[in-house]
């Protein structure tokens, strides 16, 4: 069975390194983009499993990651868990009628982070 994969999509480099460090941690095998350009192409090329999204990114906003990619066929059963300083509800509602699969505040907690993206991933 191949190994899942993660693409973590942000483009503040303190919160990328605690994302990658968290997963490298936990064994996951990840890529990372810093802009929503970037996160595009990645995702297309390398189909993964699964997407960590930041709303707030240069050239291409999170949001319009998640929608392009959700209406894609290619692309639509990536799963993506958005990650982000945007923290209203009304947030959560927009990035999720999107089609993201998950919505996280930042500061995320540790352990929410990685059972989200458990269940996700099982979820695949």
């Amino acid at each position: 069975m191949r190994e899942k994969s993660i693409l973590v999509v942000e483009d503040s480099p303190t919160e990328l390194k605690l994302l990658t460090t968290l997963l490298e941690g936990c064994g996951y095998h990840y890529t990372t983009a810093t802009d929503g350009e970037e996160a595009l192409q990645k995702a297309i090329q390398q189909k993964p499993d699964l997407m960590l999204l930041d709303v707030i990114l240069p050239k291409r906003s999170g949001f319009q990651v998640c929608r392009q990619l959700k209406t894609s066929p290619e692309t639509k059963s990536i799963k993506i868990i958005v990650v982000s300083s945007k923290n209203q509800e009304s947030d959560r509602y927009w990035g999720l009628k999107q089609g993201a699969d998950a919505y996280l505040f930042k500061p995320v907690k540790q352990e929410e982070l990685l059972s989200v993206i458990a269940e996700q991933l099982a979820s695949k």
